[in-house]
């Protein structure tokens, strides 16, 4: 059964989109000290946000490939359908990473020029001085550039890759299967690298005189508890219109697991660099909880506890993560819990104690880059059968039962 946007749902991104850009509007002639920084700074993190969630589905589907999976070969146009926002997410970003070039704005200090000036006292900085030889404009694109055509590529080559595969004969399937194999492992190994150095690159240089070494790791944790919760949604509204019937209770229980398991993984990620910054008590390393912690604790409290707290406590039962109602539930509340991160990452170390708290500039962003984000995600849906067709593992996913 093949997938169709519906009439309604296609209005219903498009009213997204646009009730989003209003209430954005709205908040920009909020009362901001620096309305252009501010504009800057919620549009950063909103795309940056949903980029992730392409990211982090990018590797699961991968990491997939690599682990011959063979459960969730009914749900892969799925995970290639969230991906498939993989180029348009990229071009959104690199709009802010651009802009903060161009001097437009100003979240990543050590691209102004008057850092390096020592002439200038009162914005001579010594430890961006230091960080020269890795933080300047050239080398910064040079690796955006990599590791962005490196994102494009394999998401693309996946698709296509995963359609050749409906056309070929019995003969042909394996040869095509190791090729994603072999593909897959090529990819791995170059995201492992990437994903640490985007985060190094794209949102730790903010905090420019902060670091830490597990940053990488968190940030890369986010990815994928994104992407596992967005694909557990898509599914389980797919199964309400009824498509994908067979997929079963095992298949929504075990996507269940990974939003439940990822969880883990990012609470004891945030928490061990917490734990490790708070011990050390050095200052360069401190102050980048101090300044969240002591100015937005609500944020940052009330975004740990829905990531950590609510899928330890909602999803430990095998019988929850059967009920697609609560899982619904609960994934769009980790979803918003996540989002929470993103902003929380961005929005202080850009403006400082110009960020007071989340208003209608970030959730209308948030809800137009939501809308834009379904329709991409929809339309790759509507573009292909939404299960495969030939598959090695097509028969084992079929008759999947735990």
């Amino acid at each position: 059964m093949n997938f169709t946007i519906s009439k309604r749902a296609g209005t219903t991104t498009l009213v997204l989109l646009a009730v989003g850009v209003l209430l954005a509007a709205i908040g920009v002639i909020g009362d901001h000290t620096d309305n252009r920084q501010y504009s800057w700074a919620a549009f950063y993190a909103n795309a940056l946000f949903f980029f992730f969630i392409a990211l982090g589905t990018l590797f699961f589907y991968a990491l997939n490939n690599i682990t011959e999976t063979g459960w969730t070969v009914l749900v892969r146009r799925v995970y290639e359908a969230i991906f498939s926002y993989v180029p348009l997410g990229a071009a959104l970003v690199v709009i802010a990473l651009l802009a903060g070039s161009l001097g437009l704005n100003h979240m990543w200090p050590w691209m102004d020029g008057r850092t390096l000036d020592t002439s200038d006292p009162n914005h001579y900085d010594a430890h961006i001085a230091l960080l020269r030889p890795y933080l300047n404009l050239p080398f910064f694109w040079v690796r955006a550039v990599l590791m962005i055509g490196t994102f494009i590529y394999f998401a693309r080559w996946f698709r296509a890759h995963s359609l050749r595969m409906d056309q070929v004969g019995s003969d042909g399937l394996l040869r095509e299967h190791w090729s994603m194999y072999n593909r897959s492992i090529g990819f791995m190994v170059l995201f492992a690298f990437f994903s640490s150095v985007l985060s190094w690159d794209w949102i730790m240089s903010i905090d420019v005189h902060w670091k830490s070494a597990l940053f990488g790791w968190y940030v890369f944790s986010g990815m994928w508890i994104g992407g596992m919760v967005t694909a557990v949604i898509i599914v389980l509204y797919l199964k309400g219109k009824g498509y994908l019937p067979q997929v079963n209770g095992s298949h929504i229980q075990d996507m269940g697991k990974w939003v439940f398991a990822v969880s883990f993984l990012w609470s004891y990620l945030y928490f061990a660099q917490f734990l490790l910054t708070w011990y050390a008590n050095i200052p360069e390393e401190v102050t980048y909880f101090k300044v969240r912690i002591d100015h937005h604790p609500a944020l940052v409290w009330g975004m740990y506890f829905v990531n950590f707290a609510l899928p330890m406590v909602l999803l430990m039962s095998r019988d929850t993560k059967r009920n697609p109602k609560f899982l619904i539930g609960v994934g769009v509340l980790i979803f918003i819990g996540h989002w929470l991160d993103m902003v929380q990452m961005i929005m202080p170390g850009s403006l400082g104690d110009h960020f007071e708290q989340i208003g209608l500039l970030e959730i209308g962003f948030f809800i137009a880059f939501l809308g834009l984000f379904v329709r991409t995600v929809l339309g790759a849906l509507a573009k292909a059968p939404l299960t495969v067709v030939h598959h090695p593992f097509l028969e084992e996913s079929v008759h999947h039962q735990i």
